[in-house]
């Protein structure tokens, strides 16, 4: 049974329509992970759904009785009152009762331990990613049939979100969430839906099958769309001829004619990709950075880079991961030499152009436009030595003229992330620096970026939490491990979880003797059972072969998951099944085979 939904609901702040005749309904148990382009209205339908916006047309439906709890994607950064004082007001926002034998603040109390979370700390001193977890709380602590949350793993560090993925798949309501981690992604959600061009489409399955569903049904849709543009391109030139002859046929063509242009002009394109371009400021030399018994901290406390040595050679990809409050921005300043060390020496290279992009967006100036941060003013930039004018140049980063023209305080998370790209790209650069580039933009645009980096010529110091992102693009780790150590790893966040030192574990308590016994050697050669299977497995294998072959050769077919939408995933999970019998016979007749030679 449904919990909550949408029927055939139409919302629109001027232009087209964020949504435009959608449905949509979520049940107990489910985790909907909803995707889609930023801008795109995700957002948008959370609020509907959690009541604080109204439809222009359609309805919301929910069942009686449905709490409903929603963690937007801006936590605010202050808040006045305790932790305890923040989570306690999720009860008055949805009027929770409590059950007989419990108090609000027992339920309070219940809440925090759950969430790991210190009553008395004051909400304003928490650093980022346990503001985000004592929202959470506030929307846990009414016990809520369905959570909405919009980029959760916003500001979290790799900790905190493997913390989150656990809770969050012992939820037992419904949970609808909005995410760029493709990581989180995977391992939460049971059903993908999408927001594409005022449409709700539900693939009813996970990622990794959506993804191969969509590639089949944007194929499609662009065959179909030029043959249609085909079709009337012919009917245009056909009109502009002139009519011969007053017929019937000739009438009815003309009125076709005019069907085809209203539905070509009603036609809502794909959203554009951006379009990222590096400036090239030639070769650095090949060192790029040493460093040398490096120890740095503040005040009398534990360094926080203790004794760390280090050289970055030119194109070097380097990630750099570590708790938040660990340090991580902290060494990015003392390799670029803006902070100077305790101890030891940090040396450069020659000819570095740096371009940094800062996770704190200070270089944005919140009251002037967004051509003008860009453009510092000027009407061109100087783009790999030629002028090229400031609104074609943002509008590769998908900004519209009326939106270059707006002040940078009215944009969203993800159009503050691709404005400080545009900004970053506007300087030649061979060493680029990256300070948590990945929030708020959608997958698309990672997937770009993830691109123009593995491209890159130069070097890249890139600090993420995005283990996908680190594994796509970085060839060695610099991890902050606590108490000042900080080692480096070859590869990506996968890597740095197989090398890194396993936590001790206690000894296990000595075995106690057993009895010696007289054990029969086994029998050589094989019984009759055996030899019969023996036999029997060249058959079975050209079976499954033959399966697997057929299974293949129909989810080539462009045409498969248009015209099998549910059966998709059942021809996934049949191939899969018939793989692993293939496996299991390959090894099984192995085995027989080595035992009837011995």
């Amino acid at each position: 049974m449904a919990l909550t939904g949408m029927r055939d609901v139409c919302i629109g702040f001027g232009g087209s329509l964020l949504l435009d005749h959608v449905n949509f309904t979520i049940e107990r148990g489910e985790r909907v992970c909803l995707l889609g382009r930023n801008g795109t209205g995700k957002s948008t339908l959370m609020r509907l759904l959690h009541g604080d916006l109204v439809p222009d047309e359609g309805e919301i439906t929910s069942t009686q009785g449905v709490r409903i709890s929603f963690l937007p994607q801006e936590v605010p950064e202050a808040e006045p009152g305790t932790v305890s004082e923040i989570v306690e007001a999720g009860l008055h926002q949805t009027q929770w009762e409590p059950a007989e034998g419990w108090s609000r603040g027992n339920r309070v109390e219940k809440t925090l331990t759950r969430m790991e979370l210190d009553s008395t700390v004051h909400y304003e001193n928490l650093s980022a990613g346990l503001k985000r977890r004592v929202m959470l709380a506030r929307a846990l602590v009414s016990e809520p049939d369905v959570l909405l949350l919009d980029e959760p793993t916003n500001h979290l560090d790799i900790g905190a979100i493997a913390w989150m993925e656990d809770f969050l798949n012992r939820f037992e309501g419904a949970l609808l969430f909005v995410t760029h981690d493709r990581s989180f992604l995977r391992k939460v959600a049971t059903r993908t839906a999408e927001l594409d061009r005022g449409r709700l489409i539900d693939w009813e399955c996970d990622y990794e099958t959506f993804l191969l569903r969509k590639q089949s049904v944007l194929a499609a849709e662009a065959v179909e769309r030029k043959r249609f543009d085909d079709r009337l391109a012919r009917e245009e030139a056909w009109i502009r001829q002139g009519i011969k002859a007053r017929r019937t046929r000739n009438e009815g063509r003309v009125k076709e004619l005019e069907k085809m242009r209203a539905e070509r002009q009603a036609r809502r394109e794909l959203v554009g990709s951006v379009r990222m371009k590096t400036q090239d400021a030639g070769n650095s030399g090949k060192l790029v950075i040493e460093v040398e018994a490096v120890s740095c901290g503040y005040g009398e406390k534990q360094p926080i880079i203790d004794d760390f040595s280090t050289v970055v050679l030119r194109g070097d990809k380097i990630g750099i991961i570590g708790p938040n409050g660990s340090g991580k921005t902290t060494l990015l300043r003392v390799l670029l030499g803006e902070l100077p060390p305790a101890k030891g020496t940090v040396r450069h290279g020659v000819n570095l152009e740096i371009a940094y992009f800062d996770q704190l967006r200070a270089q944005l100036d919140e009251n002037k436009s967004v051509a003008e941060n860009v453009g510092g003013g000027n009407d061109t930039i100087l783009f790999n030595g030629k002028p090229k004018h400031i609104i074609g140049y943002l509008g590769d980063f998908l900004f519209s003229p009326e939106r270059a023209r707006a002040p940078v305080r009215t944009l969203s998370g993800g159009e503050r992330n691709r404005l400080l790209l545009a900004c970053l790209f506007t300087r030649p650069s061979n060493l680029l620096v990256l300070d948590e580039p990945t929030n708020d933009l959608d997958l698309e645009t990672l997937e770009l970026l993830e691109d123009l980096l593995l491209e890159y010529s130069g070097t890249l110091l890139l600090v993420s939490h995005d283990r996908t992102f680190l594994n796509n693009v970085v060839t060695s780790t610099l991890a902050l491990e606590g108490e000042g150590r900080v080692r480096e790893y070859v590869g990506g966040y996968d890597d740095w979880v197989r090398q890194r030192e396993p936590a001790p574990r206690p000894a296990p308590p000595p075995a106690k003797p057993e009895k010696e016994r007289r054990t029969r050697p086994p029998k050589p050669g094989l019984t009759y059972k055996e030899q019969r299977e023996l036999e029997a497995l060249p058959e079975t294998i050209e079976t499954l072969e033959a399966q697997k072959e057929e299974l293949y050769r129909s989810m080539s077919d462009p045409e498969f998951y248009r015209k099998n939408a549910d059966g998709g995933a059942a021809a996934l999970a049949r191939l899969k099944t018939v793989e692993d019998q293939l496996e299991e016979s390959y090894s099984r007749w192995e085995f027989l085979d080595q035992r009837a030679s011995q």
